[in-house]
C-alpha cells in the first residue's frame, strides 16, 4: 500500500494543488466508487489526490493507480475515537501540505471539519442522502455536512432537502449527480463467457427470465416487496435473483416469506459478484425497491447504462434518472401489487420493443450520468475555492 512521509515527496509534488478526501472505509459502494473516480480525475488533471479512511478491499484499486491512501480509525462514531482524529488528520494536512479536505460521511466529517478549521484549509463536503432528522442530537450530527465552503448535493431531491433543513443557500450550494464509468458499464463489452457464468451459478433454468434486484440486505432497500411482488406475479417461467449482503437475520426471513407464499423455488439469494456488468447483461429487469428515497440510486443508472429495463420506486433521486415509459417504471414504495404488474409488462416486451428501450437508457445515461461528468463539475467545485489550481497543476 502506499505510505506516507513528506521527507519522500519532491518540490515538485509538494507544490500540486492536493485534495483529501475522507470516507470511514473503502467498500464496495456508491460513495467509495465516487470518492475513487475523482482521486483518479484529480490524478490526470495533475492535482495530488489523497483519500483517508479504515481501509478495506478498494485500497487495491489506489496501489494500481498510484493514488495514496492513509489509514486511519475514520469509520468509528465513538467521540473520544472522533476527536483523537482531529490531532491526527491536522498533523496529516500540515505534514502532506492539503490545500482542500473534502469530507463524504457525518462521523469523519466532524473530524475533518475541526481539523480544516485548525490547519486553516478549504473544507468541502458531499451529502449522499437527505439524513433523516430524529432527535435534536440527530439533527446536531447531520448538521456537519452543511458546514462546507462548498456543499454538494447528488441529487436534486437531496439538494432541495440541504436547502430546506439546513439554509444552504446558492453561493455554497453545488449539485452533482452521481456517474457511471461507461468504459465499464458498456454492454457491448460484456461477452457471453462473462454472463453464461453466473447463470450457471445462480442455477437459473433454460430460457427462464431473471428479475434482478441487487443491493445491501436491509429493509429498507425493499427485498421483501419483491418477495410479495413475484408471489403475486406468479411466472413460473422468472426467477428472482437478490443480490447481497447484510444481516444473514434478514436473508433468513425473506426465505422464510417466500416459502409461506410458495415462491421459494423463485427465488436465489446470492452474494454480491465482481462483475456486476455481467450480472446486469443476466438480468430481463433490474428492480430497485427501496422503501426510503435514495439519494441518488447507483443500480438503477447502472442498468440503465447497459441497456436494461429498469423498474425504480417513485421517490428520491430515481425520479430523476428514470424517465417514465423511455427508460423505465416508476411504481409507488411499498406497493407490491403495482410492482408485480409493472414487472409481468417488462417481462411481455418484445425483442423489438427492448431494443428500443436499450438505446433509449443508453443514450440518456450517457447523456447525463456519467463518471466524466461528476468528475469535471467536482474538480470545478475544487477550482471555485482554488483559482489558481488549475494553472499550478498544469505547470
Amino acid at each position: 500500500m502506499s505510505t506516507i512521509g513528506a521527507d519522500t515527496n519532491t518540490h515538485a509534488e509538494r507544490r500540486k494543488p492536493t485534495v483529501l478526501q475522507i470516507v470511514p472505509r473503502l467498500v464496495t459502494g456508491g460513495v467509495e466508487r465516487g470518492t475513487i473516480d475523482v482521486a483518479t480525475a484529480l490524478l490526470a488533471a495533475g492535482w495530488r489526490p489523497l483519500i483517508a479512511s479504515e481501509g478495506g478491499p478498494m485500497t487495491r484499486e489506489l496501489d494500481r493507480a498510484g493514488i495514496t491512501h492513509i489509514k486511519l480509525p475514520l469509520a468509528s462514531k465513538n467521540p473520544f475515537v472522533i476527536r483523537a482524529n482531529v490531532d491526527r488528520l491536522a498533523a496529516l494536512i500540515e505534514r502532506m501540505d492539503v490545500d482542500i479536505v473534502h469530507a463524504r460521511s457525518r462521523a469523519p466529517a466532524w473530524s475533518a471539519h475541526y481539523a480544516a478549521k485548525r490547519t486553516g484549509r478549504h473544507f468541502v463536503t458531499t451529502f449522499h442522502n437527505a439524513y433523516a432528522l430524529g432527535s435534536i442530537f440527530k439533527r446536531k450530527y447531520n448538521a456537519v455536512m452543511a458546514t462546507g465552503e462548498r456543499v454538494i448535493a447528488i441529487s436534486n431531491f437531496v439538494a432541495a432537502h440541504v436547502a430546506d433543513v439546513y439554509g444552504v443557500g446558492p453561493d455554497r450550494l453545488r449539485t452533482i449527480p452521481r456517474g457511471v464509468d461507461i468504459a465499464r458499464f458498456d454492454p457491448d463489452r460484456v461477452t457471453p463467457e462473462r454472463v453464461i457464468p453466473l447463470l450457471k451459478a445462480w442455477r437459473i433454468p433454460d430460457g427462464a427470465s431473471v428479475v434482478l434486484l441487487p443491493g445491501r440486505l436491509t429493509r429498507w432497500k425493499g427485498q421483501h416487496v419483491l418477495v410479495e411482488a413475484m408471489a403475486k406475479l406468479n411466472r413460473p417461467d422468472a426467477v428472482a435473483v437478490i443480490m447481497g449482503s447484510g444481516r444473514d437475520g434478514y436473508r433468513q426471513e425473506l426465505e422464510a416469506a417466500a416459502q409461506r407464499h410458495g415462491a421459494l423455488a423463485s427465488f436465489r439469494f446470492v452474494d454480491d459478484t465482481a462483475d456486476i456488468a455481467a450480472a446486469y447483461m443476466a438480468a430481463d429487469v433490474v428492480v430497485s425497491a427501496s422503501t426510503s428515497p435514495e439519494g441518488f440510486g447507483r443500480v438503477i443508472v447502472e442498468a440503465q447504462a447497459m441497456g436494461r429495463p429498469v423498474v425504480a420506486t417513485a421517490h428520491g433521486g430515481a425520479q430523476e434518472t428514470v424517465v417514465p415509459g423511455e427508460t423505465g417504471w416508476l411504481v409507488p414504495p411499498g406497493d407490491a401489487e403495482a410492482l408485480a404488474a409493472t414487472l409481468a409488462t417488462v417481462l411481455d416486451l418484445d425483442g423489438k420493443q427492448r431494443m428500443a428501450l436499450a438505446k433509449r437508457s443508453i443514450a440518456h445515461i450517457r447523456t447525463h450520468f456519467t463518471a466524466a461528468q461528476m468528475t469535471q463539475k467536482t474538480l470545478a467545485v475544487y477550482e471555485e475555492l482554488m483559482p489558481q489550481a488549475a494553472a499550478i497543476a498544469a505547470a
